[in-house]
């Protein structure tokens, strides 16, 4: 069985934040769910993953571009199995978190 291991993650203060590393394109993708917990500092995965649906929502409402440059990848959870999940490259992660900071100054 595959476990999380030292390359898969990263971490960031308290929040593993899950991570793959595309060899062919040469591109590392972050779990959108696990930068989001970090960024509002939620430890429950269900409420971060609330709050992200909640603001992809919006996002795609306002016409924003970043929802459509996530991808979904099966990565492996707290409980070792694979789901699929948001993910971004590094470029659209650091667009994320200026919208998710807007997001929790107006709301």
């Amino acid at each position: 069985m595959e476990t999380i291991n030292e390359k898969s993650l990263v971490i960031f203060e308290t929040f593993r934040i899950r991570r793959h590393y595309d060899e062919e394109a040469e591109i590392w993708y972050f779990s959108v769910i696990d930068i989001v917990a970090a960024l509002i500092d939620q430890q429950d995965f269900k409420k971060a993953q609330s709050y992200w649906t909640t603001l992809k929502h919006r996002l795609k409402k306002e016409g924003s571009e970043i929802v459509t440059k996530c991808d979904k990848l099966k990565m492996l959870s707290a409980d070792e199995k694979k789901y699929l999940t948001d993910v971004a490259d590094v470029e659209t992660i650091l667009r994320l978190v200026q919208l998710t900071v807007a997001d929790l100054l107006v709301y």
